[in-house]
């Protein structure tokens, strides 16, 4: 039998390799725009009644290294402080998406004390760092609610009449997160790497508040869910603009996805960003008196989100099939506005899909004429 302290032990910063290479989740917008590097920690900060459960069970369901057969992948799953009908559904979808066996889950439920609420997530990465530094695996830990661990701890240290800080929360707060978060990485001579998906709910969607604001200062980054798309049916409701992976430039390009991934982001960050402005400057002149350029930003905007961003919960997109959907959705702006990409990604890719859109066009003609 296997025993291990589960406060961990401290990964010397020397001993520590700079994460690189990716995990690939099937989800267009983070393998795209936000790439989850191995040995990093990527939380997605979400709101009440959102659609954070059905993302965390989509990751995990459908995560897996990018070269490798999947032998040497594991998920740890820990839930804290939720309801059992969160818990049964966690279970369930793991159960009949056949990914369970390769699933260490941890499930505190909210009528369950606190202190069990507190050691949860250590002894789930307790697991993983057995798994991932001792016999050699990768390991995917998926936290899930960070905001409730916060206020158990919060009520932990409000019994022993410790002074409260910001929110009533202990003015340890900061150091007590970063122990959980720091575990994550990769270990100078070992195979294997733990890489961390803290979910936590913002309440009244305050990004402000201390749980995200000081996972933020932690973390590599950080996935944003929109209550606006989440409302108007998308999924995953991603927002883009305000999500952002740290690590992301070191694990993507030749060798790792495809040479133009890099631009492409860049690309695509760029443009939804001329939409917002685009969306913004309509709702105050009305769309009907913007110019032609703004008015194809503002449908582009309408297939990004209808596209790109949205898919559905059970659908697996490789990193070439997002790669090509960014590109087609590039193609219905001018090729003049597409200035975070030089001449020869350009040439390769978006004049290779206009010349066959153009093929496709006019052999779609000739076939009309014909019938008629």
């Amino acid at each position: 039998m296997k025993r291990a302290d589960i406060n961990g032990t401290p990964i010397n910063p020397v001993s520590r390799i700079y994460p690189k290479n990716y995990i690939n989740t099937g989800i267009s917008t983070i393998d795209t725009l936000m790439t989850l590097i191995r040995g990093q920690k990527l939380p997605i900060f979400s709101g009440s009644g959102m659609k954070h459960n059905e993302l965390a069970v989509q990751i995990a369901r459908q995560s897996k290294i990018s070269d490798d057969n999947g032998d040497n992948f594991a998920i740890v799953f820990a839930a804290m402080g939720v309801k059992n009908d969160v818990a049964e559904y966690f279970r369930r979808s793991f159960d009949e998406s056949g990914v369970l066996q390769k699933v260490v889950m941890f499930l505190n439920l909210a009528n369950d004390p606190i202190i069990e609420r507190i050691l949860t997530p250590r002894c789930a990465l307790t697991v993983a760092e057995y798994l991932a530094f001792e016999l050699g695996m990768h390991i995917l830990v998926i936290m899930t609610d960070m905001t409730s661990y916060a206020e158990a701890l919060r009520e932990f240290s409000s019994s022993k009449g410790e002074i409260p800080g910001r929110k009533g929360f202990p003015g340890y707060l900061y150091s007590d997160l970063a122990s959980l978060y720091e575990r994550a990485g990769m270990v100078r001579g070992k195979t294997g790497s733990v890489t961390q998906i803290p979910i936590l709910t913002m309440p009244n969607d305050d990004v402000t508040h201390p749980v995200p604001d000081l996972t933020g200062y932690i973390t590599e980054g950080q996935i944003v869910l929109d209550r606006t798309l989440d409302s108007s049916g998308t999924y995953p409701p991603v927002a883009v603009l305000p999500s952002l992976s740290r690590l992301m430039k070191d694990g993507i390009g030749e060798g790792y996805t495809r040479e133009d991934h890099s631009a492409l982001s860049n690309q695509l960050f760029a443009s939804y960003a001329k939409v917002m402005d685009a969306r913004s400057l309509a709702s105050v002149i009305g769309e009907e008196e913007l110019s032609p350029t703004d008015k194809k930003y503002i449908e582009f905007g309408k297939l990004f989100e209808a596209q790109f961003v949205n898919q559905g919960s059970h659908e697996n997109r490789t990193i070439d099939q997002s790669l090509d959907l960014g590109w087609k959705l590039l193609c219905t702006l001018p090729r003049e506005e597409l200035e975070r990409v030089d001449d020869a990604i350009l040439t390769k890719y978006y004049d290779n899909i206009k010349a066959q859109e153009k093929t496709d066009k006019e052999n779609k003609e000739v076939d009309s004429t014909a019938t008629a």
